[in-house]
């Protein structure tokens, strides 16, 4: 009756073991289906910067307001010079002369003020472009590494190591990423993406293609 008792104990205890094994087992199976398999990417923030015609046409329409705004503020600088040339035409202390005075003191005082506000005006318009350009740059990153399976992007510098100028080469040498193939640049296709979807167009996927064009690459970096 022991012996039995000891069998009967030995084999419930087999069968956790197998059971327990089985669990593990497919746990772990379960686990490795979902492994993701990391892709890097790799895209030149810069480059698509310089070359988005959006972030360009932005630019040069702030570049216009500034233009009038500089055109304002010279004639307003004129105004104060022609007061106080004709301050020379009369005496200190007499009624036309504490008159001009008075005018001259208000013109600067108004041209100091635009002068402040329109910078600014501006430091504001300049920053909402960067930050509307930047948000619209991630966006279609974030859409090209969705659909091409990228875990992760990184920013690197996709030029060539300037030799003739030895600050720009230490900076060069510095760079994070030393190697990187072809492909994991998606800086150009990107680019393409955002010049496409800013033009004008009469039908659309919204989805980035790879660029036809590889990026090339450098054996510098």
């Amino acid at each position: 009756m022991k012996k039995l008792l000891v069998s009967v104990s030995v084999i419930a205890i087999i069968a956790c073991l197998a059971c327990f094994t089985e669990t593990a087992s497919a746990q772990g199976n379960t686990g490795n289906s979902k492994t993701v398999e990391h892709k890097v990417g790799l895209i030149d923030m810069a480059h698509v910067f310089k070359h988005y015609e959006k972030f360009t046409a932005l630019r040069e329409e702030l570049k216009t307001e500034i233009q009038q705004s500089d055109a304002k503020a010279k004639a307003m600088a004129e105004q104060i010079q022609a007061v106080q040339k004709e301050m020379q035409d009369f005496k200190q202390g007499s009624p036309e002369y504490l008159a001009r005075e008075k005018q001259l003191a208000q013109a600067a005082s108004d041209f100091e003020a635009f002068r402040k506000v329109a910078q600014r005006d501006f430091l504001r318009k300049e920053s909402r472009i960067y930050h509307t350009i930047y948000m619209e740059v991630t966006d279609t990153v974030k859409k090209y590494a969705k659909i091409y399976n990228y875990t992760l992007i990184m920013r690197f510098n996709r030029e060539n190591l300037d030799t003739d100028d030895p600050k720009k080469l230490i900076q060069g040498m510095n760079r994070q990423v030393v190697f990187h193939r072809a492909d994991d640049d998606i800086t150009l296709s990107v680019l393409d993406y955002l010049n496409r979807s800013y033009k004008p167009k009469s039908s659309g996927s919204g989805t980035p293609t790879r660029s036809t064009s590889r990026p090339k690459t450098s054996t510098n970096r």
